[in-house]
C-alpha cells in the first residue's frame, strides 16, 4: 500500500455489512478507500489488488504477516483484526462479559435481522423493482435505462431465486415480519435508558443492527414505512449511526453491570425467541445430514434449506462463551436467565 495506515476495501452502498464497517472506520478513525464493487466510474480501482476466495462485500485488503495484501471477508473477525491494528475508540467492552453479550447480539444482527432485509427486499413487488432499478446503477452511473433493464432483471431474478439461503417463503414470512416488528418496539424502548445497546458508547453490536437497519429503514420501501409508523426513534439512530467521528467516548461509558436495565433483557429474549431456535435447528439438521430444517419458531413452523455457515456461528457464540471465567460467566448467566438463549450455551 501506498500508506500502510490507510484500508483498502471493497463495497456497495446497497450493503448492510458494507455500510456496517464503514460506520466503524469513521467511529474509530480509522483512514480507508471504498472502492465500489464493480463500479466503472470514479470510484478508484481494485487492479492489482487480491481477490478473496469467496466474492463478499465488503471486500478488505489488509497485510498479512509477511506483510504482504491479503483480501479479507466476514465482517465480525474483520473488526477483531482492526482493534489489534488500531488502538483506541474501541467498539469491543473491556468487561469480558458485556463484550459477550456484544458478541451474541452482533451475530443476531449479522444473521438473524439480515433475514428481515433480505426478506423485505426480495418478497414484496414495490421492493423488487426498488432494487432493480437502482442496484445496478450503482456500478455503471453513466448507463442509460435500456442498458439498466437486462442487468436489473438479471439481479432480480437471482436474489429472489436465493431467498432460501435466509430462510424466507411463504410459510416462514410472517415469522420474519412479526420479530422485526418486535425488535423495532423492543429497540425503542431500550434506547430510553442509553444512546446505544451497552451504555453510552457504541459496540459491535450497534454497527451490527445498524448495518442491516441502513437497508430497512433508509431504502427499502416496506420496511421503511413500518419504521417510519412504528419506531421513529430507531429511524433517528440509524442516521446517528451512520457517522460517530465526533463523539468522544470514554471507558465508564459502557453500562455498569448493575445498572443493566431490563430492556436489554427483553431484547435478548427476542433473541432467544427466533434466532437461538434457528440456529439450533439449522445446526442439528446438518450434524444430521438433513436436507431441511423444519422446526417451530414462535409457536409457528419455520422450513428453510440448511446454512452451513450459521452452523459455524452457533460453534463461534459458544466458543466465545467457553473462554470467560468463573465470574464472568456468572454475570453472563444471570442476564441469559430465562430469555431463551441459555439454550446456546447449553453442552451439546
Amino acid at each position: 500500500m501506498s500508506d500502510p495506515l490507510r484500508i483498502s476495501l471493497k463495497g456497495a452502498p446497497g450493503s448492510p455489512y458494507t455500510r456496517k464497517m464503514l460506520a466503524i472506520l469513521r467511529y474509530r478513525h480509522i483512514p480507508y478507500r471504498l472502492l465500489i464493487g464493480g463500479s466503472r466510474q470514479g470510484a478508484g480501482s481494485d487492479d492489482g489488488l487480491p481477490k478473496p476466495k469467496v466474492e463478499l462485500l465488503p471486500t478488505f485488503f489488509l497485510p498479512n504477516e509477511h506483510g504482504e495484501l491479503e483480501a479479507i471477508v466476514d465482517s465480525t473477525p474483520i473488526i477483531r483484526t482492526l482493534e489489534q491494528m488500531y488502538l483506541g475508540r474501541s467498539v469491543i467492552p473491556t468487561d469480558p462479559g458485556l463484550a459477550f453479550l456484544d458478541y451474541l447480539l452482533e451475530d443476531y444482527g449479522d444473521e438473524w435481522l439480515t433475514k428481515a432485509m433480505f426478506h423485505y427486499r426480495w418478497h414484496y413487488q414495490d421492493d423488487i423493482d426498488r432494487a432493480g432499478a437502482i442496484l445496478p446503477r450503482w456500478r455503471n452511473l453513466t448507463a442509460t435505462d435500456e442498458e439498466i433493464a437486462p442487468v436489473s432483471e438479471f439481479i432480480k431474478e437471482r436474489q429472489i431465486g436465493r431467498l432460501y439461503v435466509v430462510g424466507s417463503n411463504d410459510t416462514t414470512a410472517p415469522v420474519i415480519e412479526d420479530s422485526y416488528k418486535r425488535f423495532l418496539d423492543l429497540f425503542s424502548a431500550h434506547m430510553c435508558h442509553g444512546p446505544f445497546t451497552l451504555g453510552a458508547r457504541p459496540g459491535a453490536c450497534d454497527f451490527g443492527m445498524y448495518g442491516q437497519l441502513t437497508q430497512l429503514t433508509g431504502f427499502d420501501p416496506t420496511p421503511m414505512a413500518e419504521t417510519l409508523d412504528r419506531a421513529p426513534q430507531v429511524y433517528a439512530w440509524v442516521s446517528v449511526m451512520e457517522d460517530l467521528s465526533g463523539l468522544n467516548p470514554e471507558e465508564d461509558d459502557w453500562v455498569a453491570r448493575d445498572e443493566v436495565p431490563d430492556t436489554l433483557g427483553a431484547l435478548l429474549s427476542e433473541v432467544g425467541r427466533v434466532y437461538v431456535p434457528a440456529l439450533l435447528a439449522n445446526a442439528a439438521a446438518i450434524n444430521e445430514g438433513i436436507d431441511e430444517v423444519r422446526t417451530e419458531i414462535d409457536g409457528r413452523e419455520w422450513v428453510q434449506q440448511p446454512f452451513p455457515y450459521q452452523a459455524k456461528c452457533l460453534q463461534w457464540v459458544r466458543q466465545e462463551y467457553a473462554r470467560l471465567d468463573g465470574e464472568d460467566r456468572g454475570f453472563v448467566d444471570g442476564i441469559l436467565a430465562g430469555t431463551g438463549c441459555e439454550r446456546l450455551l447449553a453442552k451439546p
